[in-house]
């Protein structure tokens, strides 16, 4: 029975987020994906399939929003070796655990709306300081504040928070399970990637608690449902700020990974308008959910907005199994979530700049 329901820079992922390294520009157009990417979008699309399977033999397709974020786990680490990516993945599984635990409780305390706010800015910033501690790849708390934001806006009751939190951990763990078992059939040598860090960490992460929080702000003032959609896209445009370039970051490369979000964005909402307005059971989206992940992850890496035009219609598709409301309306609202966050966060970019620490820039 049918139901009634109603992400970005030029410069790919990897040369910002991975190993800060710069492109060529004939390199950056190519929208093949990188070496090796097939594998690893195999990896984290196996880390979704078969907790998504249980879910849909549970006939729980509503609760995959956990899993999600739980299989989130598994694009830590792209480029580094087994044994890092591993170490890697247990922490950032412990960072959306953490955020699904945190947006659980808040859905079922019936939390304010500015109680959100506040607790998804305090999160980007503690856990951009983390992320930048432990040199995680990719860099920043999008994923964490997003996990944290996205739970928080499920209505309470419609599972116990136990059951929640459970599905995510499982999955976190499937997915260290699954690189597990890759790093024994590969043998790969071990190897160490020393863990860059420069000044203007503190500084870089009040970019974040700033741009959250403002983001957030606008969407209550404009009366938007999911303002956690804004929060989550002000972060992204901070992401690509390399290490050495923290006190001061160039503009040029957060104004292009915020026109991808936007472009990436609204290719994905026509995909997700095509796939919501037939009103497909269901068991339907949620397999679309689970297919969607492998061609997100697999061009993350080389084009961002392309990435984003899979990534929107599984984040929109598993928004609406886990709290219906009419397609047109989120449609609406997300579009509206993303312009606000991007601004949000490039104005914070341009805003908060520190002098101490700065090098000479790079040309």
């Amino acid at each position: 029975m049918g139901r009634r329901r109603g992400i970005a820079a030029f410069r790919p992922w990897r040369a910002a987020a991975d190993d800060d390294r710069r492109v060529p520009l004939h390199a950056q157009v190519l929208i093949r994906p990188a070496a090796d990417d097939h594998r690893h979008a195999l990896r984290v699309a196996a880390g979704l399939f078969v907790p998504g399977l249980a879910l849909l033999a549970a006939g729980r397709p509503d609760l995959i929003i956990y899993a999600v974020f739980g299989s989130f786990t598994g694009m830590y680490g792209r480029a580094e070796s087994d044994r890092l990516r591993i170490v890697h993945q247990a922490q950032a599984g412990a960072v959306l655990l953490s955020g699904v635990s945190a947006g659980v409780l808040l859905a079922g305390a019936h939390a304010p709306a500015w109680v959100l706010v506040v607790t998804v800015a305090g999160c980007a910033s503690m856990w951009s300081l983390l992320a930048d501690r432990l040199g995680l790849r990719p860099a920043g708390p999008f994923f964490g504040i997003f996990a944290l934001g996205a739970t928080a806006t499920v209505p309470a009751g419609r599972v116990a928070p136990w059951a929640a939190i459970s599905i995510c951990a499982a999955t976190a763990l499937f997915c260290l399970l699954v690189s597990l078992v890759s790093a024994l059939r590969s043998r790969e040598p071990a190897g160490r990637r020393q863990v860059e860090r420069g000044p203007g960490a503190l500084v870089h992460a009040a970019r974040y608690a700033v741009a959250v929080s403002a983001a957030g702000a606008v969407g209550l003032l404009l009366g938007i449902d999911h303002a956690n959609w804004a929060m989550a896209s002000a972060a992204v445009p901070l992401a690509v700020v390399g290490v050495r370039d923290r006190c001061a970051p160039g503009i040029h490369g957060i104004v292009h990974r915020g026109i991808h979000r936007v472009l990436g964005t609204f290719a994905g909402l026509a995909i997700t308008a095509v796939v919501l307005l037939p009103d497909l059971p269901g068991a339907a989206l949620a397999v679309i959910v689970m297919a969607l992940l492998f061609p997100t992850e697999l061009f993350m890496a080389r084009h961002y907005g392309l990435a984003l035009g899979f990534f929107t219609p599984l984040i929109m598709l598993m928004t609406d199994l886990a709290a219906p409301a009419d397609p047109l309306t989120m449609l609406r609202d997300r579009a509206v979530d993303t312009l606000i966050g991007v601004s949000a966060g490039i104005a914070a970019a341009i805003v908060i700049r520190s002098r101490a620490g700065a090098g000479p820039r790079r040309r």
